[in-house]
């Protein structure tokens, strides 16, 4: 190759990277590769800074000599700013400060609720402690909103997102808490009710027999109905998902007691029925799974007695989760006494999505039967491969308005 030709290739190569430098500092992204996609904002995230119609002030208070385990923290958490800049069109700017070297600045900092974390370093093996910051305060005028701790991971996008709905929204949707099948009042649920009003507002809501459900409510929640639901009540629900609303049901059709260790399908309320109608069925056996949870079990040596902890196939841990709005960011729940659920619809129009899924050595336990707690269990007993225990369904499920369906077969996890 003549050498004038392989000057003129390397300008032009130059050139190249100087209009890409020229672009990049005007503009800002990134490229998610990770395979559960932990640097793509959701939807949630997008619509909310798309719509901000004033700007939100972030002072992110982070130690400048942080050790090597908490760096990427610090990086992470000003990338998404960045993108959270950008997709916001300016209306979120942001500093970082370091308390550390300013006395005033770390006073600042706690006043404004957030406190050092205490963490441990190596240097020249000698183990030394070193106090950090890692939070972050928002401001939209005379709103202010804390994050005391920046955590790393897909929660750190849903704590800044929270903040920023928090500050950003006065008039927020309702979600009707269902009333009067003996579900749990909103106080008996305070902490549900809590997180829900970050972006809600929850109300207690009784089905009329004369009125309609409002279609203002963004979601009608039913959380562990014990009672017969008339099916009157039933006919309301469905005209409301007809107008295109969503449901949320939270629902233990099986019974596990563990002080008398019986087992027993429950009482048909009518959910079963009003379930099959939309193609979701509950099983009538008891889902276990050899990754579980445990229970506390006395026992006795010689004269001594004490208490162990066992694993119980009854109490399946899960750790599947589909990649789905609902699921973003869980990573272990635990479901005790749960059953399997199924869909056998043929409807196009209708998604359907696994949420929640037992391991794949997982079995079934019969019903009626009595637990057994010193039964040995053997691998055999755990080769129905993975079961769905929760499921979303997105479609024309109540007429021809696109509602949302989520049902986890538990009513009390």
């Amino acid at each position: 190759m003549k050498k004038s030709t392989v000057i003129v290739r390397l300008s032009v190569f130059m050139l190249i990277l100087v209009v890409i430098n020229l672009i990049s500092s005007k503009l800002y992204f990134r490229l998610d590769f990770t395979e559960d996609k932990r640097y793509t904002l959701s939807d949630a995230t997008l619509d909310i800074l798309e719509n901000l119609d004033d700007v939100i002030t972030v002072k992110a208070y982070f130690s400048e000599d942080l050790p090597t385990q908490l760096i990427s923290n610090r990086q992470d958490f000003e990338d998404l700013l960045l993108e959270y800049e950008n997709r916001s069109g300016g209306n979120i700017v942001f500093e970082f400060i370091s308390p550390n070297d300013n006395e005033e600045i770390e006073q600042e900092a706690q006043k404004s609720g957030i406190q050092p974390i205490v963490v441990n370093v190596t240097e020249k093996d000698q183990v030394q402690q070193l106090k950090a910051y890692m939070g972050a305060v928002l401001m939209m005028g005379e709103k202010k909103e804390i994050i005391p701790l920046v955590q790393p991971g897909v929660n750190m996008e849903y704590d800044l997102t929270t903040s920023i709905k928090k500050i950003s929204v006065d008039d927020k949707a309702k979600v009707a808490l269902l009333q009067g099948h003996g579900e749990p009042t909103v106080q008996e649920v305070a902490q549900l009710a809590q997180q829900l009003a970050v972006l809600y507002d929850v109300e207690a809501y009784s089905i009329s027999n004369a009125d309609e459900i409002p279609t203002y409510f963004k979601a009608v929640v039913m959380i562990n109905p014990t009672d017969t639901i008339p099916l009157a009540h039933f006919t309301k629900i469905d005209n409301y998902m007809a107008q295109g609303g969503s449901v949320f049901l939270s629902h233990s059709n099986l019974n596990g007691d563990l002080s008398t260790g019986q087992l027993s399908v429950g009482n048909d309320i009518g959910i079963r029925g009003w379930l099959s109608r939309k193609k979701v069925n509950m099983g009538n056996q008891f889902v276990i799974d050899s990754n579980s949870g445990t229970v506390t079990v006395q026992q006795q040596n010689g004269m001594f007695n004490f208490r162990s902890q066992i694993k119980f196939p009854y109490f399946p841990r899960i750790n599947n989760f589909t990649d789905h709005p609902t699921t973003k960011g869980l990573e272990d729940i635990m479901l005790p006494f749960v059953s399997a659920l199924t869909y056998s619809g043929t409807d196009s129009l209708v998604n359907f999505t696994p949420l929640l899924l037992t391991s794949e050595a997982s079995g079934f336990a019969a019903t009626p039967g009595a637990v057994n707690i010193n039964k040995k269990w053997a691998q055999n007993d755990f080769n129905q491969g993975e079961q769905v225990v929760a499921l979303a369904l997105d479609g024309p499920l109540g007429g021809s308005v696109d509602s949302k369906l989520v049902v986890i077969s538990n009513g009390s996890y």
